[in-house]
């Protein structure tokens, strides 16, 4: 059974959520601010984190970066916050997902469903060794030049979909659907900044990539 921990200061709307999520099959607890999402999430090593922003303790945000600490467990945003700068700053710190309130049960319901495929698939992480750096998936990191490379939580997502399938075209719709959720399937901007980032942090040249390349219009392939 999925185990699901459900942060948020309403009392109401956590009470709400605590019994649907239990009567369609999960496992659920529930925490009232940051240092009790953080206790909880070390006691019971949920499988996905329904995470409010506006928490009255901790910023939802610097809870997301002390979880990404230790673990890789998928979060959801589940926030009144509506800017795009809340949603960047959010995916940026390693949230997984972010669904804006007012929301209906059903959408949190798909989305916790390809939250629980996601976590549920084994795939054996890939060191890959190139001319030019060194990308250990499984232990998050990439040495070029004999120093560390930090890459950050959305843009390891990005990588992990491109190297799964190496040499072949990943479109864009498709990457903004793994990485970012339905909410973005056509904000190809985000797609643009974010491998324009990893080619400045991989490729010796980032004005003509080698590795990671931009089929127009299409998507982008990892070139080993």
């Amino acid at each position: 059974m999925t185990r699901v921990l459900v942060v948020d200061d309403e009392p109401q709307l956590l009470r709400a959520l605590e019994i649907n999520l239990r009567a369609h099959g999960y496992q659920c607890v529930t925490a009232v601010d940051g240092e009790t999402a953080l206790d909880a999430a070390s006691e019971h090593h949920p499988d996905i984190i329904v995470l409010d922003l506006g928490l009255p303790d901790i910023d939802g945000v610097e809870v997301i970066r002390r979880i990404r600490g230790w673990s890789q467990v998928h979060i959801i945003v589940l926030s009144a916050r509506h800017g795009s700068q809340d949603k960047v700053d959010a995916l940026d710190a390693g949230a997984d997902d972010y669904v804006t309130k007012p929301f209906g049960l059903d959408e949190l319901l798909a989305r916790l469903r390809a939250a629980a495929r996601r976590a549920a698939i084994d795939v054996d992480a890939p060191v890959i060794v190139t001319p030019d750096f060194t990308l250990d998936a499984g232990a998050r990191r990439v040495v070029r030049d004999g120093r560390d490379i930090r890459l950050t939580p959305t843009e390891w997502k990005i990588v992990d979909r491109l190297i799964a399938h190496p040499g072949q075209l990943v479109s864009q719709q498709q990457l903004l659907l793994d990485v970012w959720g339905p909410a973005y399937a056509k904000d190809v901007q985000y797609l643009r900044v974010y491998m324009a980032q990893l080619r400045k942090k991989l490729e010796t040249d980032p004005g003509a990539p080698r590795y990671f390349l931009t089929e127009s219009g299409m998507g982008y392939r990892f070139e080993p």
